[in-house]
């Protein structure tokens, strides 16, 4: 029986933009610059804003993509050696975004957690969210901050400061190649 989440009726939005913000933050926080740095947020934020409402959907399902396609292969990877993503994965990124009040309030967190749980079990973040209603502005930074700390705890398994990035790329190229 199929689920109303299942990952095949899930729009996968912009990925491409989202993997490029994810990248940016990854390389301004290895160069020990802020994440709050007014230069880049200005960018982003000028980027946001000419975006409209569609472009915004786009960047909300890409990013909800991501931490789908994050967890599969966080899931694989654990299964390799015996253990389950939810139990090794969700504690980590609960405390670590408990760590950050001002990115991820505390009603937030339960709803991150549940992005990755239900990429965990094999159903679509975005069609598993989307049953709650619209999206808070306490849960955007928190969005953002869960991919980031997904691909982050991707690119330390690996021990390469790149694999995240990389990995989603070479799937984009596969999946392009094939239209």
């Amino acid at each position: 029986m199929s689920s109303s989440c299942d990952p095949k009726h899930a729009p996968a939005g912009d990925v491409g933009a989202v993997l490029m913000m994810v990248d940016s933050w990854i390389k301004a926080v290895h160069a020990g610059k802020s994440g709050t740095d007014p230069e880049q947020r200005a960018l982003m934020d000028h980027y946001l804003a000419s975006l409209g409402p569609d472009g915004l959907d786009e960047l909300l399902d890409g990013a909800c993509t991501l931490i789908y396609m994050f967890t599969v292969w966080l899931r694989k990877a654990h299964e390799s050696e015996g253990k389950d993503v939810i139990e090794y994965v969700v504690p980590t990124l609960v405390a670590t975004m408990r760590m950050m009040p001002r990115s991820c309030p505390p009603e937030a967190i339960p709803t991150m957690a549940g992005l990755v749980i239900a990429a965990g079990t094999g159903l679509s973040p975005n069609l598993w969210r989307r049953q709650y209603g619209d999206w808070t502005d306490d849960e955007m930074t928190a969005l953002e901050a869960t991919v980031f700390l997904l691909a982050e705890h991707i690119n330390r398994v690996a021990d390469d400061p790149d694999f995240a990035t990389r990995m989603i790329v070479d799937a984009l190229t596969k999946v392009s190649g094939e239209g």
